[in-house]
């Protein structure tokens, strides 16, 4: 009962026949950003790790 190959395709064809081409590359564009920020923000201990060390380099130049 899942989707075929058929149906994948009528549904591709109805959503360029609503949207039409220029606008389908812009849609693509902002879903994909939209993704990015979302993995970004799932993932900001990633990027507390990799700040820590720098300030603890800083520091040592301070002492």
């Amino acid at each position: 009962m899942g989707l075929s190959g058929y149906h994948l395709v009528i549904i591709l064809v109805i959503v360029l026949v609503i949207f039409g081409p220029g606008k389908l590359g812009g849609i693509g564009k902002s879903l994909g950003t939209a993704i990015s920020e979302f993995k970004n923000a799932m993932s900001p201990e990633e990027k507390k790790d990799e700040e820590k060390p720098v300030d603890k380099l800083e520091d040592k130049k301070d002492a």
